[in-house]
């Protein structure tokens, strides 16, 4: 038998074709999958879909990103042949002067934001100097008690404000020689206050806080043992190029052999300037690997512009760049579904 077609679709051909992509989309929306393993493709909304993708839908994303940060190591190296071809030979900063036209690049060009966050990003704090981007607060804020280290802290307080506001049981622990309390958005209001503990200590690689040292200094690690702490939930670090050697020797505390570094995640404003002693490329990229073998991953840049305004010149270098960062290991509220 043939298909019989009514009448009224012969005369109206624009309603066969209606009917035609109702019925297409009607079959696909049937037969589709309930629902996605895993969203990749955007950082906006993941967290929501743990109740319709598999339990390990965390995991299965750390994991699938750690497959494409593989393949991002893969272009670096290959960008580091293509320049130097040994980070040796690599410049920081290529200018039309030193390379032929076409061949420009910076540091930053070879250590691109390529893991991408599997919860909701967020700039948390005022715009403008001051901010940081965030992975997955909604996840820590939802722990009963979550730990916030903040070293700088220069009288603005926007962003462990923020934190301490999204989370009740938040508590934050700053660090700042250069100045004697958090700024006003944590000290002008006492319930914010009351969950904030302030130091004048510079961190450092070394422990050097006998009593005429000034400023005292600490490592992260001795910081940690004093407040009794196993875990910092987010580090914020911006200390003007101090964050090298400290940063190092936070990783050769925690991390070797099999140690996991005790930390969610990282905020930090790097200053690749000569006088940090990590201006050149090579030593740069040392200090750079360390933090991936200790599982951090990038997952979010933003240049100062503010400084780059403030020095602007002809030969002006963007120097200061905010880095989010992502531990992949340990057992997390980012990267485990035991926290779903």
């Amino acid at each position: 038998m043939g298909l019989v077609v009514p009448a009224v679709l012969l005369r109206h051909p624009r309603y066969t074709v209606l009917v035609a992509v109702t019925f297409v989309i009607a079959t696909l929306v049937l037969t589709a999958p309930s629902a996605p393993s895993v969203l990749l493709g955007s950082n906006v909304g993941l967290g929501s879909t743990s109740s319709l993708n598999s339990e390990s839908w965390v995991e299965d994303a750390v994991r699938e990103e750690e497959v494409r940060y593989g393949v991002m190591l893969k272009d670096r190296a290959a960008m580091v042949r293509k320049y130097g071809p040994t980070p040796e030979s690599v410049q920081a900063y290529a200018y039309s002067t030193q390379f032929p036209e076409g061949l420009l690049y910076t540091l930053w060009d070879f250590y691109i934001p390529s893991f991408q966050c599997p919860h909701r990003v967020e700039r948390l704090g005022t715009m403008g100097d001051g901010g940081k981007w965030v992975c997955g607060f909604e996840r820590v804020a939802k722990q009963p008690e979550c730990v916030i280290y903040s070293f700088g802290i220069n009288e603005e307080s926007s962003f462990e404000a923020a934190l301490l506001t999204r989370s009740p049981g938040c508590q934050v622990w700053g660090y700042d020689f250069s100045v004697s309390r958090f700024g006003p958005e944590i000290e002008s209001l006492p319930a914010l206050k009351s969950r904030s503990h302030f130091h004048p200590y510079a961190l450092s690689a070394r422990d050097a806080h006998a009593p005429e040292a000034s400023p005292p200094e600490y490592t992260l690690a001795s910081l940690m043992a004093a407040n009794n702490h196993t875990w910092i939930d987010v580090l914020k670090v911006d200390i003007e190029g101090a964050e090298f050697e400290s940063l190092a020797q936070f990783v050769d505390d925690f991390s070797g052999g099999n140690g996991v570094l005790p930390v969610g995640q990282m905020q930090l404003e790097i200053h690749a300037r000569e006088w940090s002693g990590y201006g050149d490329f090579a030593h740069f990229n040392v200090w750079w690997e360390k933090l991936e073998r200790a599982g951090m991953r990038p997952f979010w840049t933003e240049a100062n512009l503010v400084y780059l305004n403030i020095f602007k010149s002809g030969l002006m270098r963007v120097y200061w760049l905010q880095y989010s960062f992502l531990n992949v290991r340990g057992e997390h509220a980012l990267v485990s579904d035991k926290y779903n």
